[in-house]
């Protein structure tokens, strides 16, 4: 089911006042075990569960007690980095972007997904509609996923700046309609059934939440962004030095063949790749061209 959802301005909000309560200081070291949160991209109970595993997994690696929350949205996640509720959550390029100005955290390592470390976002629609092209969705309805998501609304956003075709930053000057789905497989189904006439999210959706050919076939997309750098862990402001670099390692040894099973149910990905700050320069750009900022 489709729902609607604050925009970035007011998911942000959030984060501009919280309260000093919630952001008292907390023990930099890990001696009462990390708390990892996870991304709310996919349904939540499947993802806790696989969740746990992965939770266990890094605990056995690293020698220290891990648990698992899922958030309950994007903005949760960086809320709870910036209150350092949570040690380290699974970040979207945005959120990472987000989560770096805002709550200073760090990112630990990139993910790596079909072989590769980065992404685009496509604008789909239904093969039935006879839509070929952006400018015939004016007037149309359209799901985004979540107001910090990348390939669910910042760069397809910016795609339509660029293009003219939306206004102000507002997407409601082009759609009829704007809704956010909360997750990329409900915005996928919403298409697929009807609710909406278009979609924006990552390049594999398709292929990843629609398992059934005939299905995949009535889904098409009319636009693609420029390449995204993936999705990673990031760690919080203060986290003690040593644990930072004893969880970037064991989450370099969290890959095929072992596993495997493992990341493809977690986030359909391979493993983990070392990364840096700087891999997030083009989506920082591409948050300043949207304007985002905390109010």
């Amino acid at each position: 089911m489709v729902h609607s959802a604050p925009m970035i301005a007011r998911a942000l909000a959030v984060l501009a006042f919280c309260t000093l309560a919630l952001s008292a200081v907390v023990p930099a070291t890990a001696a009462d075990g990390l708390h990892l949160v996870l991304t709310p991209s996919q349904k939540p109970t499947d993802l806790l569960a696989t969740g746990e595993e992965f939770a266990k997994e890094l605990t056995k690696l690293t020698g220290i007690p891990v648990r698992v929350t899922v958030a309950s949205d994007y903005a949760a996640v960086i809320e709870a980095l910036r209150n350092r509720t949570a040690d380290l959550a699974f970040v979207h390029p945005v959120g990472y972007v987000l989560a770096s100005r805002e709550a200073k955290a760090t990112i630990v390592v990139r993910n790596l997904w079909h072989g590769k470390s980065s992404f685009t976002s496509r604008i789909y629609v239904r093969r039935e509609s006879g839509i070929k092209s952006l400018e015939e969705l004016r007037g149309k309805t359209m799901a985004f996923v979540d107001p910090a998501s990348s390939s669910g609304y910042t760069y397809p956003m910016v795609l339509l700046i660029q293009r003219g075709l939306v206004k102000n930053r507002d997407p409601k000057t082009f759609f009829r309609e704007v809704v956010f789905s909360g997750s990329h497989d409900a915005g996928m189904r919403a298409l697929l059934n009807g609710h909406v006439d278009a979609l924006a999210s990552f390049d594999m959706a398709r292929e990843q939440y629609l398992k059934d050919p005939a299905e995949r076939a009535r889904i098409i997309y009319v636009a693609e962004t420029p390449e995204i750098p993936e999705a990673g862990i990031a760690a919080r402001d203060g986290l003690d030095p040593a644990t930072f670099a004893k969880v970037r390692a064991a989450l370099l040894q969290i890959k095929a063949p072992a596993h495997a099973e493992l990341l493809r149910r977690l986030y359909e990905i391979d493993g983990f790749a070392p990364a840096d700050d700087r891999d997030y320069d083009p989506v920082r750009a591409a948050v300043e061209l949207l304007g985002v900022r905390p109010r």
